[in-house]
């Protein structure tokens, strides 16, 4: 069962060796220009955001790293970044893993993920087995994962003896991957959303508009407080500094009961807005990335 700290900014106390405890509302960097990441994490950071997100498929960590030398806050919050499918494999992680810790300009990364599965290549075991050396060295904090199905959860638990204390995996109101949360809560894994508004149906829906009539707030922030009452952890992006802050303050208000499970109650199997981990096999290079629009 993941615990959900009470008192204060919203965190989450994860299952991992240290018992860390991660700020459960972070600031999502995917598809920020590199020109514009500097400015909109220093914002967020002024905004009070203590939690950034990032990956070398962004191809922003530099920017980011910039943004957190530039006002001191290096080593002071909570930063999450993610391997690429095409350096998956023990040694190869280990060398992103330095490259990605260097343009972050932080000495211990607080959160690394392997972004995908990327199960066609077969590496997956042996690059979590990577992330645990990592973290037995003291480089990284806590190793996860994101995008992992129960079938690759299983996988690296029974390789390792080891349960990811994070997943990252896509969820919103209209696809909310009930069996995967399931299976993590089971197994101590805190769930991690990204896209966490999904698109324009999500927030458009019945029961969202109603609880935020009645709440008097945003549909967004409805959404936003369904998952941190849920216990999910998020990172929400916005460019735009208001709606930076009303994410952040999308925790000031709670849903009902009832309120909370209309909204589960929207879930569609098929409403995913990203890709499939059983099938996606993108190499995530710069190429690649541009290629699909990405960066």
């Amino acid at each position: 069962m993941v615990e959900q700290t009470t008192g204060g900014a919203l965190e989450v106390k994860l299952h991992d060796k240290a018992g860390s405890v991660i700020p459960q509302i972070g600031f999502g960097t995917f598809q920020i220009p590199p020109e514009d990441t500097q400015r909109a994490v220093e914002e967020a950071l002024e905004i009070g955001y203590r939690h950034i997100d990032t990956a070398a498929a962004y191809y922003n960590e530099k920017e980011v790293g910039d943004a957190l030398k530039a006002t001191g806050m290096a080593g002071k919050v909570w930063v999450t970044t993610k391997l690429r499918n095409c350096d998956q494999g023990y040694d190869s992680a280990m060398v992103a893993f330095d490259r990605s810790r260097r343009n972050l300009g932080v000495d211990r990364i607080d959160l690394y993920l392997i972004h995908w599965p990327f199960a066609a290549a077969g590496f997956f075991k042996e690059t979590w087995r990577a992330l645990l050396k990592l973290r037995d060295e003291g480089a990284i904090r806590v190793p996860g994962v994101s995008n992992f199905l129960p079938e690759h959860l299983r996988a690296v638990i029974e390789d390792s003896g080891e349960t990811p204390a994070v997943n990252q995996i896509e969820v919103h109101p209209r696809f909310n991957q009930p069996g995967n949360r399931a299976f993590c809560e089971v197994h101590g894994v805190a769930v991690e959303a990204y896209s966490p508004l999904g698109h324009g149906k999500d927030i458009e829906s019945e029961p969202v508009v109603a609880a935020a009539a009645a709440h008097g707030v945003t549909p967004a922030q409805v959404v936003l407080r369904w998952h941190t009452q849920e216990g999910r952890i998020i990172i929400p992006k916005s460019k735009h500094v208001e709606r930076m802050k009303a994410n952040l303050a999308s925790g000031d208000f709670d849903l009902t009961a009832a309120e909370l499970a209309a909204i589960d109650a929207l879930d569609d199997p098929h409403a995913n807005v990203s890709a499939d981990p059983a099938t996606f096999t993108h190499s995530q290079s710069w190429a690649d990335q541009h290629v699909r629009g990405n960066i």
